[in-house]
């Protein structure tokens, strides 16, 4: 199997402006051919789009639009984790040597129709997806006696990393007490704990081992891979534990021959509060069962390790986007290309996405 790497990218500012999701798609793509040298479209053998709008042949329309002619072309769409399972869907394509470069291009529109799943009936007139973020929320609070304090030190933490993303939809920091006393949303969740839609895009080429080098002196390789889904329906969901992402991770550091321990910068999805709590454990970074001790003291010392762009709650959740942009954050990680959000020696990375209450979760492992 061949080895593969993410050789360029690029991104849109994430906004609460309605834009065409084809004008986002082309924005963030014209960056990669911008910053990308030696690049040219005849070089593409493959264009894929993550996306959960309803427009059709996206990927086709994109390719027309750049003036690529691609040998495979299609979108991927599985809610908010569309963009890292359209990252794994290129990589496999040019692992099995059907491909050596392809596009991936994730964006998605503020109100777009992915923000509700329709199908699951067991979530009742609670479709939104703030009614499972205030369910899991709830069970935190019960098992490990988790507090208000304790939610809104991630916001807070996220909050002000996103200071230093220029593509972030926030921009403002918030105290403790701003967020703790922010509009309820329900009884368990107020509006700063919660990750906010928008319009954004971004886009990441990948390349094989033999075609990585014309692109970049620095290509940064997709070591491990995990992902498992345990259905669509939430009901069927364990409300404590992020259980599709703890398989989804021990399954991506036995593929890269690593551990939690090694991992250096993390972008963990933080759709609300709770989720980064969970997900700090579950990934195997904190050994406390609750989570908050370890993301206290990250608040504390000012380590970015986690979500150094601001996460989901700082930077915005395009859904389409949203992997990918975690994708190129530790990419420029790992390329010391992150300026003020950089971690010193960043060498390894990991990118946690999941889908509707962690129902799905995509797990990547990234070295330089």
């Amino acid at each position: 199997m061949r080895k593969v790497g993410v050789v360029g990218s690029g991104s849109s500012n994430f906004t609460k402006e309605e834009i065409p999701v084809e004008t986002l798609l082309l924005e963030s793509t014209k960056q990669v051919f911008d910053t990308t040298r030696n690049l040219s479209q005849n070089l593409i053998d493959g264009v894929i789009v993550s996306t959960n709008d309803n427009s059709k042949y996206l990927s086709a329309i994109l390719s027309e639009l750049t003036g690529i002619k691609p040998k495979i072309a299609h979108t991927v769409e599985h809610l908010c984790s569309s963009g890292s399972n359209a990252v794994i869907s290129a990589y496999s394509y040019i692992a099995s040597g059907l491909a050596d470069v392809i596009l991936v291009s994730g964006a998605d529109k503020i109100n777009n129709p992915g923000q509700v799943l329709e199908w699951d009936k067991t979530r009742g007139e609670f479709n939104h997806p703030i009614f499972w973020g205030s369910m899991l929320t709830k069970s935190h609070k019960r098992k490990f006696n988790t507090n208000d304090e304790e939610l809104a030190i991630v916001s807070a933490k996220n909050h002000k990393q996103a200071i230093d993303n220029p593509n972030a939809y926030s921009h403002k920091s918030h105290t403790i007490s701003e967020i703790m006393n922010s509009k309820s949303i329900t009884d368990d969740l107020r509006i700063l704990d919660c990750s906010y839609p928008c319009s954004g895009s971004t886009s990441v080429l990948l390349a094989s081992e033999n075609m990585a080098s014309k692109f970049s002196d620095q290509p940064v390789w997709i070591s491990g891979i995990g992902q498992k889904t345990n259905s669509a329906s939430f009901a069927k969901n364990d409300l404590t534990e992020l259980t599709t992402s703890v398989i989804a991770s021990r399954d991506a550091y036995k593929m890269a021959k690593t551990s939690a321990s090694n991992i250096d910068v993390a972008e963990i999805h933080d759709a609300f509060t709770v989720c980064e709590l969970m997900a700090v454990k579950d990934l195997g970074f904190s050994e406390s069962v609750s989570g908050a001790d370890y993301v206290r003291n990250l608040f504390n010392t000012e380590n970015r390790k986690i979500n150094p762009r601001g996460g989901l709650i700082g930077a915005g959740h395009p859904l389409g986007a949203t992997g990918v942009a975690q994708i190129m954050e530790i990419t420029l990680q790992l390329q010391n290309k992150a300026k003020k959000r950089q971690i010193d020696g960043a060498k390894k990375g990991l990118i946690h996405n999941m889908s509707a209450a962690a129902t799905s979760s995509t797990v990547l492992i990234l070295e330089s």
